[in-house]
């Protein structure tokens, strides 16, 4: 039996008359994603055809799912907002706070004596108002949601980037910030920018050593980090029916790593076969009852160039496995060409560690097919030349895996299994084996590999690929190692290659687990008491923002200007930060330290306009903020791309920046700026950047006329006495202009319930 089973079959009971509907307004054949968008609106008697790219609108998402770095936030903000329970069935996953350092077993009780009071705090809140909680070690976020809540034809939003690994089960889920999630959970609508389309026709079907992994690879080399921005990405095609459905989760997980709204494929039968095999049975049949409104129309896909914005084709017959990076998770590179590319960059050759896992790779089919790997070094008697280490997605993985001795396998090369949790992933890993900033090398199967992010080391050069190509890579030792050509040489000193990986799809014995760690929340939660001590380090109860005064901004300060990529690892650090996630002035220590200087290209080392000496950002902005100096940020292209992380827009807020300038933002980090009372506002021209000198004044001449497609006057006056008079667009609409008024968009919501 599902979870909200009734939930699922009220909105298979509605689809077919709201996507019917929809096709005679809009005019023509519907692909997958505009029949879950039009059948979610929240105005369900809405007759209009929606301009993709332009007009806001308001949906209605069937549930919220949050992680324990974001939920504290997140959960902080829903006190706030007067309800007794929360409006649409929420979980919240205990999987970030977990750090990878010795095993399972003892990172696990480390973690719970750490972290206790935030699990203690998630816990109590999630019992009071009705939101189910998913224990420490019970799994990554999203590989749980797929195996228990994930339905075909639904919408989900959850405070992490990667909510969009949902998609691989047919849903449209997208990583929202904290304050969007509240908004939801306390029954008001969602807003979104109607989103653009993309449509990813696959042909063929994988071989050989490429995986899942390796479409989303190819595409991120294709669209970049920003290709996909304000966009859905829709695949479909032969190709796309012959994949697994956590293969297409993989796909879907790290379309987010190409500013991609989120992904999505249509129901099929192997999303039929997920299901029925993690005994959701129930949602199976009614799936099936509804099974062509589930996926995109039969003209859109036979014409798809009619209806989708862009389109890409790829031949998975062809598709050559990839590594992707380092630093960036859209430099894409065949493992055929990786010796010559790594000799002309002059990448590190030797490769330290290979880790299997994230919410990204680590269902049973990943395990199975990186095993399959491991079997053969055991056998042939190779010896790893790097380290191993191992994050099942979920305890239901994890158990079965054990019990079908996957895990034995990896630990018969010394592998490390993790607990199940995102661990080096996002920064939770103590890495002995390296001191300092030591230049190296590491493989994975995770998602991003932007700089410093897996273990604080700005030189350690880490490479995206499938699970069993981080297998095989680990076990040579070598970047440029190609499995398909190399040998390698084993203890007797014979030449031996490896064969091509082998996969289970679904276990053959069904999946087993003996506490999956669920904890159903208290039907009543009134008698529930919330403690939060005053001088805890790790949780704050929240101030409301203060209000726009409505008027122009004047004698505002440059805080910093940010040279080149500034993702929200910049602005926000996560590691050992994560443990500040519930504690905003705290975590607000880490502010902008990680975005490097334009005027001296050093990173956490500003200039003051108070006294003129450098120190670090924090420092220098709670000085502007005790005298009353607002300021302003400036950035460069896709400004906040990465993570979902609201902190990164709490943090400036807290502080008192006013205003962020940018020549582009990632959708993500734009709305929750809007949604803590920021101006966030893009370059007119984006040469102006240029402009921008370290002891500039700014002065928001006409901000007393905020209004919708307004672009905004700016004056920029020079230590000199020079000024440069600038424009300033902005994609404010009516209600977000609300928000800014009222300081942000919870002190609306708190004003609406008052």
């Amino acid at each position: 039996m599902a979870y909200d089973i009734d939930m699922i079959k009220k909105v298979y009971s509605q689809i077919t008359d709201r996507v019917d509907k929809a096709r005679e307004v809009v005019g023509k054949p519907l692909t997958l994603s505009e029949k879950i968008l039009y059948s979610h609106l929240w105005d369900a008697a809405s007759n209009k055809a929606f301009k993709r790219g332009e007009d806001y609108v308001n949906f209605s998402p069937d549930r919220i799912a949050c992680q324990d770095a974001t939920a504290q936030m997140a959960l902080l903000q829903f006190m706030q907002a007067g309800k007794k329970n929360v409006e649409v069935p929420t979980t919240v996953h205990c999987d970030h706070l977990i750090q990878a350092k010795q095993g399972a077993v003892k990172d696990l009780k480390r973690a719970n004596e750490t972290s206790n009071e935030v699990f203690d705090f998630l816990g109590s809140v999630s019992n009071k108002y009705g939101i189910g909680f998913w224990k420490p070690g019970a799994g990554i976020i999203h590989q749980v949601v797929l195996e228990n809540y994930a339905f075909p034809g639904g919408m989900m939003i959850g405070t992490d980037s990667h909510t969009v690994n949902a998609g691989g089960l047919g849903m449209v889920a997208v990583g929202v910030g904290g304050a969007d999630a509240v908004d939801v959970m306390a029954g008001m609508p969602w807003e979104l920018k109607f989103p653009k389309l993309i449509g990813v026709k696959l042909t063929g079907e994988l071989n050989g050593w490429t995986a899942s992994k390796d479409v989303i690879l190819k595409v991120a080399g294709i669209l970049t980090v920003k290709g996909g921005t304000g966009a859905i990405v829709e695949y479909f095609g032969e190709g796309a029916k012959n994949l697994s459905c956590t293969g297409k989760g993989t796909i879907c997980n790290m379309g987010a790593e190409v500013g991609a709204t989120t992904s999505t494929f249509g129901y099929d039968d192997s999303m039929e076969r997920f299901l029925r095999a993690t005994n959701r049975d129930d949602v199976a049949d009614a799936a099936n009852g509804v099974r062509e409104y589930l996926t995109g129309d039969d003209e859109v896909y036979a014409n798809p160039e009619q209806y989708f914005d862009e389109v890409i084709e790829i031949n998975l017959s062809e598709l050559k496995p990839h590594l992707n990076g380092p630093f960036t998770p859209d430099l894409a590179t065949p493992i055929s060409e990786m010796n010559v590319k790594a000799k002309e960059n002059d990448w590190p050759i030797n490769v330290d560690w290979g880790l299997i896992g994230s919410c990204t790779n680590s269902s049973y089919e990943d395990l199975t097919r990186a095993a399959s790997i491991a079997k053969q070094a055991v056998d042939k008697k190779i010896k790893p030349k790097s380290d191993l280490g191992i994050n099942p997605g979920s305890e239901q993985i994890r158990f079965t895996a054990q019990r079908d001795g996957l895990l034995q396998i990896f630990e018969d090369l010394d592998a490390t299994i993790f607990t199940n949790a995102c661990g080096p992933c996002i920064g939770q890993w103590d890495r002995s084996d390296r001191k300092g900033e030591e230049k190296n090398t590491i493989v994975h199967s995770f998602n991003r590999n932007f700089s410093k992010r897996a273990d604080g080391n700005p030189n350690t050069h880490a490479f995206v690929g499938s699970p069993e190509m981080v297998a095989a890579i680990a076990i040579s030792g070598r970047l440029d190692f190609d499995p398909t050509r190399d040998k390698l040489m084993n203890e007797d000193g014979e030449e031996v290659m490896l064969e091509e990986p082998q996969g289970i799809e679904l276990p053959t014995r069904g999946f087993a687990v003996e506490d999956a760690g669920y904890v159903e929340p208290r039907k009543d939660g009134s008698g529930v008491v919330i403690n939060v001590a005053e001088d805890s380090e790790r949780l704050q109860l929240l101030t409301p923002f203060e209000p726009w005064d409505g008027k122009n901004l004047m004698g505002a300060k440059l805080l910093i200007k940010a040279d080149g990529k500034c993702t929200t690892d910049h602005i926000s650090m996560a590691g050992p930060w994560l443990r500040y996630r519930g504690h905003l002035d705290n975590i607000s220590n880490n502010c902008l330290i990680g975005a490097i200087n334009a005027y001296n290209m050093k990173a956490n080392f500003v200039k003051s306009q108070i006294t003129g000496d450098y120190a670090g950002v924090p420092d220098t902005q709670r000085e502007y903020k005790a005298k009353g100096i607002p300021t302003v940020v400036v950035g460069d292209h896709n400004y906040g791309e990465g993570s979902s992380r609201e902190h990164a827009a709490m943090e400036p807020r807290h502080l008192g920046v006013f205003v962020v300038l940018v020549k582009s933002f990632a959708r993500i980090h734009e709305t929750n700026l809007k949604k803590q009372g920021m101006l966030g506002v893009t370059f007119d021209n984006e040469s102006d950047y240029d402009l921008i000198k370290e002891d500039d004044t700014f002065n928001f001449i006409d901000l007393e006329s905020f209004a919708p497609g307004k672009p905004i006057t700016i004056e920029v006056v020079h230590a000199d006495g020079s000024k440069d008079t600038i424009k300033a667009n902005h994609t404010y609409n009516e209600n977000q202009i609300e928000w800014y008024k009222e300081g942000s968009a919870l002190n609306l919501i708190k004003k609406t319930n008052a």
